[in-house]
């Protein structure tokens, strides 16, 4: 039996779809250009299956520990399933084995020694690992990844490594309630891909936008928006 905070969480799949279909529309994206991408870390397993119940592919998760379980588990419980693990959280090195087993993408990569690591790690049989790089496109000193000077330079090295397969760019930019601010870091990512573009690397992704500014990064071209709270609540710890 499915509880009310299931049902929810399918309500608020189905409400967040709706926003992205609405900018897709407003901001003469094409229809689907944009995914959605559940941000599942610290929620319970549990909380997985409900959205996978209305066909949710694409899962979140910043911590590995938690993360292992529910990946595992959802194995377990559905085989054959086709869900797609993305790591979008900071990397230390010990942790890179165990991402480089359990994920289908990560999207913080900002140190090439981190890349080595995931192409060393990535088992033969496994299919490339999806990679995107974490850019600082707010030059907050809190904030993880590389400077937009040295984007393309990391991105031609990691284009070379084997057992990876460089998508494109993530950031997460200063928070900002006005709009017209909100777009301006998702336009340098814009840039910085079409630069990358440019320059030979075949790179298709943008994965930027959350709860509060997806509408402000689908129109600078998101292909790829985060959304957690907005679709399972407030974290859990």
């Amino acid at each position: 039996m499915v509880d009310a905070s299931q049902n929810t969480i399918a309500q608020n799949i189905r409400l967040i779809q709706a926003r992205i279909h609405e900018a897709e529309k407003k901001y003469q994206r094409p229809p689907g250009a944009v995914q959605l991408l559940a941000v599942s870390k610290t929620r319970p397993v549990e909380d997985v299956y409900a959205a996978m119940s209305i066909d949710q592919q694409h899962f979140g998760e910043n911590y590995l520990q938690d993360a292992v379980p529910k990946i595992e588990a959802v194995s377990n419980s559905h085989p054959n399933c086709t869900i797609k693990w993305h790591f979008i959280g900071p990397i230390q090195s010990n942790k890179t084995q165990a991402i480089a087993q359990h994920f289908n993408w990560v999207h913080s990569i900002d140190r090439l020694k981190i890349a080595r690591r995931l192409s060393e790690q990535r088992q033969a049989e496994q299919t490339p690992l999806n990679i995107c790089i974490q850019v600082n496109t707010s030059g907050e000193s809190s904030k993880s990844g590389v400077s937009p000077e040295e984007t393309l330079h990391l991105a031609k090295e990691i284009s070379l490594l084997p057992n990876l397969n460089l998508r494109g760019l993530m950031t997460i930019p200063a928070s900002s309630e006005n709009f017209t601010q909100q777009r301006q870091p998702f336009h340098l990512l814009h840039e910085l891909k079409e630069e990358c573009v440019t320059q030979g690397l075949l790179l298709d992704t943008l994965s930027m936008g959350m709860t509060n500014d997806m509408e402000a990064a689908i129109a600078e071209g998101s292909t790829i928006v985060r959304i957690g709270t907005a679709i399972f609540g407030a974290r859990l710890k």
